[in-house]
């Protein structure tokens, strides 16, 4: 029995030999792709809010400009939006 467990001590070490070093940790690269991922979906998050908050502020000045001039409204929602530093449309 003392024969077969020194050979397969002496398998073990040729093969514990002969494997590559793995690198454990985080490489540079999955880091670099990590916070790019990272900016990607924040820019997207800035944008997406930046568009729901502009709709909704639209939509706040449509509805006070109908109650207050129903005749003209676009007219209205035009002038609101100017002054208040937007692009007219």
């Amino acid at each position: 029995m003392e024969a077969s467990s020194g050979a397969h001590e002496r398998a073990r070490e040729q093969i514990h030999h002969s494997q590559a070093p793995v690198a454990y940790g985080v490489s540079w690269a999955m880091l670099l792709a990590g916070a790019l991922l990272l900016g990607l979906i924040g820019t997207w998050l800035v944008w997406f809010s930046f568009i729901v908050q502009h709709k909704h502020n639209e939509e706040d000045i449509r509805a006070a400009c109908q109650r207050v001039m129903p005749e003209t409204v676009e007219r209205c929602v035009d002038t609101v939006i100017i002054q208040r530093g937007g692009v007219r449309r």
